[in-house]
Order: C-alpha cells, then sequence, then structure tokens
C-alpha cells in the first residue's frame, strides 16, 4: 500500500511540474468528453421533448392517416409517395361515423388539411388551414378556446364559414384589437372569428398557435375542393382496451375500403404508444451512431497520451534507473507511469463533462430565443460513464508506456543518461 501511495504521489508531481504539457494532452480528451456530453444531453432532451409533446394528445387517442398501398406507414416510401403528390382519396368522414360505432369509441373527428393567404385589413399571412370536425376539441385535449368558442356540428354541416384561430395569427391579423366577431379573408371568401385557442406552443416542432380550424366539410367543399380527409382522430372510452378497438378500426376498415391483403391497405393506425416507441428506437439508434462517432476523437486523445508517454519515458530513464537502483520494483514504475495516463485522462474528463454541459446550456438558452422549450438532460450516470470511459482510455492507452518503462533495466537506464 505504501508503495501505492507512493507511486501515486510521483505520478502528480509529474504532472504539476509539466502543466505545459498536461494541459496539452488534455485537450484531444476534453473535446472528445465534451462531445460525448454534449450529444448524450442533447439527444435525451430532445427525446424527452418530443415524448412530452405526444402527452400533450393524450394517451387514449388513436390515429387513422391515409398510407399509400404497399408501404409501411413511417417508411420512407409512404412519406415520398404522399410528398410527391400521390394523393389517397379514400378516407371519408363516413368512415369515422362507421369507427363512431365501434363499442369502445367515445368520439371522432375527421380532418384534413390546406394552406392559403389569410388577410384582414392591410395585414395578410400565409397560412396553414385545419379543417377539423367539431368534436376536435374532444379527442385533443390540448386544443382550449380563451376566448369566444369553437364551432358545433350544425356549424359544420351547413358548410359555415367561421374560424377558430391560433393565438398567434391574432397577433399578426389583429394586433391589441379584439379579433372575435371580425372578419378575415381565406381564399377571397369572408370567415368570421369565432374563437382564440390558448397558447400552445410548438409540438414535435410544428407552431400549433400559428393555425386557423375551420369547419372539415368547408375546407373540403368551399376552398379544396375534395371530399375526402388525410385522418381521422379516435379517442376511446376505455384506454386498457386499446388493443382491442385497434383491431375492431381495422376490421371495420379493411370491410369499408375492400383492402383485404396488408398490401392493400390505404390508411395506417398508430397509437400514441406506438409512435412514443418509435421516437425512442429512433433516438436510441441516432445516439448509438453519434456516440461511436464522437468516441472517434475519444481514441485520438489516447493516441496522443499514449506519444506524450513514450516521450515521458524516454525523457526520464535516469529516473527510472534510479528509482530501480533504490530498489523500486517493476509493479512500481509502470504504476507510477499508468497513474500519470488516468489522472491525465480523468482530468481530462471532468473538464470536458463541465464544458459539455455549458454547451448544452447554452444551447438550450438559443433554442428557447426561438420559442422552443428544450431542456438539455444530464444524468449522474452520463456524468459516471463520461468519467469512466476517461479512466478506461487511460488504463489502454496508458498500459503499453509504462509496460516499456517498468522493463527497462536499471544500468542501461543509467548509462544512457
Amino acid at each position: 500500500m505504501r508503495r501505492l501511495i507512493l507511486s501515486i504521489r510521483l505520478a502528480l508531481h509529474n504532472l504539476t511540474n509539466n502543466v505545459g504539457r498536461t494541459v496539452l494532452t488534455l485537450v484531444g480528451i476534453v473535446i472528445g468528453i465534451m462531445s460525448v456530453i454534449v450529444v448524450s444531453s442533447s439527444g435525451q432532451g430532445l427525446k424527452n421533448y418530443v415524448l412530452g409533446q405526444f402527452d400533450s394528445f393524450g394517451t387514449d387517442v388513436i390515429q387513422i392517416e391515409t398510407k399509400v398501398p404497399a408501404t409501411g406507414k413511417t417508411s420512407a416510401a409512404n412519406a415520398q409517395g404522399q410528398a410527391t403528390g400521390i394523393q389517397i382519396t379514400t378516407l371519408k368522414i363516413s368512415d369515422g361515423e362507421a369507427l363512431a360505432k365501434i363499442p369502445n369509441v367515445a368520439s371522432f373527428a375527421a380532418g384534413t388539411i390546406g394552406q392559403e393567404l389569410v388577410s384582414h385589413k392591410d395585414e395578410n399571412k400565409r397560412v396553414m388551414l385545419f379543417g377539423v370536425g367539431a368534436s376536435y376539441p374532444e379527442v385533443d385535449s390540448a386544443v382550449k378556446v380563451q376566448e369566444g368558442i369553437f364551432y358545433d356540428q350544425s356549424t359544420d354541416d351547413s358548410l359555415g364559414q367561421v374560424a377558430v384561430i391560433g393565438p398567434d395569427i391574432k397577433e399578426t391579423l389583429f394586433g391589441t384589437e379584439d379579433a372575435i366577431g371580425k372578419s378575415i379573408k381565406i381564399k377571397n371568401m369572408d370567415f368570421r372569428v369565432i374563437g382564440v385557442l390558448e397558447k400552445r406552443g410548438a409540438v414535435t416542432f410544428f407552431n400549433y398557435d400559428e393555425l386557423i380550424y375551420i369547419p372539415v366539410q368547408t375546407l373540403q367543399k368551399k376552398i379544396l375542393g375534395i371530399d375526402y380527409v388525410r385522418f381521422i382522430t379516435v379517442k376511446v372510452k376505455d384506454q386498457s382496451l386499446i388493443e382491442v378497438t385497434v383491431a375492431d378500426i381495422n376490421d371495420t376498415l379493411k370491410r369499408i375500403h375492400r383492402t383485404y391483403k396488408p398490401e392493400q391497405e390505404d390508411y395506417s393506425i398508430t397509437t400514441i404508444q406506438e409512435a412514443q416507441k418509435i421516437v425512442e428506437d429512433v433516438f436510441g439508434t441516432i445516439n448509438i451512431l453519434l456516440l461511436a462517432l464522437t468516441s472517434i476523437s475519444l481514441i485520438v486523445g489516447g493516441v496522443g497520451i499514449m506519444n506524450v508517454m513514450y516521450v515521458a519515458v524516454s525523457e526520464r530513464t535516469f529516473e527510472i534507473g534510479l528509482r530501480k537502483a533504490v530498489g523500486a520494483k517493476e509493479n512500481d514504475i509502470r504504476n507510477q507511469f499508468l497513474f500519470e495516463a488516468v489522472f491525465l485522462t480523468i482530468a481530462g474528463g471532468m473538464v470536458g463533462v463541465v464544458l459539455g454541459y455549458a454547451i448544452s446550456l447554452a444551447f438550450s438558452y438559443i433554442i428557447s430565443l426561438l420559442g422552443y422549450t428544450l431542456n438539455f438532460s444530464l444524468t449522474l450516470n452520463s456524468i459516471l460513464i463520461a468519467v469512466g470511459f476517461s479512466a478506461a482510455t487511460g488504463i489502454i492507452f496508458g498500459y503499453y508506456p509504462a509496460y516499456k518503462a517498468s522493463k527497462l533495466s536499471p544500468m542501461e537506464a543509467l548509462r544512457k543518461e
């Protein structure tokens, strides 16, 4: 034990005596660990943000969306097909009415999306129009009216020209003026504002405060000239029966759409739980890839440690020979140089953790200025893993130079000096 303590003291003494070299050697490890911390904390923070946004929809909803046949619901082929103009026109409001007859379905809202120039007096803005059924606030609990009211089913059925606007739209078009009862123009048609929504913010980086909600049938027939919808959101009565309800929905849509083979299906069914799992899997894969890339900088730092230790051994051959001549064993010499390498990497790891966390906080602040709330997460496990990686790097890349130092013959070491 006394020999071990002596090795530690000598290692610390040599590091503090060569401050310049110590600092330069730390750089590689600092950059490596800093990168690991930034990637892991930002990845975890982003994942928490996205999963938290899913929670705002509620876990008792099921989403049915159009899908290009013979593709997976989350596949690139499906996304590319719809993005390049393949229109799936088979999902209808009547499908939602059929789904409402399923025992565990509490309510549904069909919807589609359009984009038009919206104006009021001299102010105008190109806005995303959300055409949804009157029961949409029931299925999406995050939709809350702050001023006025949401439209009812009779307004939807009569193709009423009314609008419920997001708070950002209200501010853009009306400023401090009261919006309720005023008219806005959409595609040269007057729409009366009957409600202003509560601020919701961005959900998965889509700003809901810049939306205008209008009756789905009004958007279909008066603006877009279509008879189909892009999605149907279903709210269930008993969340424990959600899997059974998904099966019932699938059976109902198969019968209506006559899609008896999986490759014929022109719709996808997703629960919030499935969406959350997809997000977790995606972020897990991304984190592994990013950490693998950032670990390269740790390897580079480790090689730097090895080179510095080789130089240290060659410069201190006389010291090694003298210590051996007065009774130091091979283990004592190896431990001294190994401790130097480990102390270097641990110190670099701790500095990297602090700098990585500081950069994460800076990113979080910058993102908050853009209107998003993204809290970067740094856990104790992340810190322990980072410091553990640092120590492991020191052991792996410092062992061989330490071993070579321990094998030096006292006579050869003293003769070289």
